[in-house]
């Protein structure tokens, strides 16, 4: 009776492992038979999917769009088709009565109206619909003429553009080229007309930024200001005045103000820059240094030696007697 009951206690956990076996690998396959079923009926789904009319000329229309951009970016053609939808589009609004009948320029002096519409990218081409006035606007103040700009669309058919120019300020020389500037710096021509060229000159870099300031100051002594030919600026820290009649004055960095009243009341009282001299050294505040000319200094020096041989001339007299 006890070996039955330990036979069929041994039986126990194998028939329970048999159980477990058969219950897995029937969850398994009801798991693997549900996958298959859930994707047969999405391929079938798919199969079955009705495919619009003209889906096929779609597809192949796009294919050939995806082909010629693909086409144009690779060979550089972008701007060029850009350029043609962009005339299309205008000759389009133009039909429609959106086309430039009248541009009103105002401001204009310097810049010709040739320019101006050039700058704005306005041509006989532009409708008035598609014309962007920021990038308008934009255009026009990269002309170093311009300093403000407004652009007025007034539609259907009318342009109307208002501009501010720059003032010509002085002529600048840097690396010996001489440019017409502005007063505050900007390069308006590269070159100097010829109405021009009776403008201040400033010579050396930085001179462009600082000459408005130290003209401002050069102005309060109109004495000194009528007889200069050229301010240079020196390291950008201190300015030099070359005088028509060939002297140069050496401003110091600070207390300029003072240095040219000095120079007024000298030339007003010893007549100095009426004398023949080449320099005069403002830059210490105790003291003024004068450098004669050549020429003026060998008659100098000719005066001084006859003046000691007349001196040596009287001790050998007077010691004789």
């Amino acid at each position: 009776m006890d070996g039955r009951a330990s036979f069929a206690q041994s039986l126990k956990p194998k028939l329970r492992r048999r159980a477990l076996d058969q219950r897995a690998h029937a969850h398994v396959w009801f798991a693997s038979n549900q996958t298959f079923r859930t994707v047969r009926r999405w391929f079938n789904a798919i199969i079955e999917f009705p495919v619009p009319r003209g889906a096929g000329s779609s597809a192949a229309a796009m294919l050939l769009l995806a082909s010629a951009s693909y086409g144009a970016v690779k060979g550089e053609h972008v701007q060029e088709i850009t350029a043609q939808v962009q005339d299309f589009c205008n000759q389009a609004a133009i039909v429609a009565g959106f086309g430039i009948t009248e541009v009103a320029l105002t401001g204009q002096q310097e810049v010709s109206r040739d320019d101006i519409l050039a700058s704005a990218g306005v041509t006989d081409r532009s409708s008035l619909l598609l014309l962007d006035a920021a990038k308008m606007r934009a255009g026009l103040l990269a002309n170093p003429w311009v300093a403000e700009a407004t652009v007025l669309k007034l539609y259907p058919s009318r342009l109307r553009i208002e501009i501010k120019e720059r003032a010509a300020f002085a002529l600048w020389q840097k690396a010996g080229r001489v440019s017409l500037i502005s007063a505050d710096g900007i390069v308006l021509e590269p070159h100097v007309p010829q109405r021009f060229a009776s403008l201040p000159q400033l010579i050396g870099p930085g001179a462009e930024k600082a000459g408005q300031d130290f003209l401002n100051v050069l102005a309060r002594y109109p004495d000194i200001a009528s007889s200069v030919e050229s301010s240079v600026l020196v390291a950008e820290r201190r300015w030099n005045l070359h005088l028509k009649g060939g002297v140069e004055v050496l401003l110091p960095e600070r207390e300029t103000e003072r240095a040219l009243t000095t120079l007024v009341d000298l030339n007003r009282t010893k007549k100095l820059l009426a004398r023949d001299i080449v320099a005069i050294d403002l830059r210490l505040s105790d003291r003024v240094t004068v450098r004669q000319s050549d020429t003026s200094a060998a008659v100098r020096d000719e005066a001084v030696k006859a003046a000691e041989k007349i001196r040596k001339a009287k001790t050998a007299k007077g010691t004789d007697a």
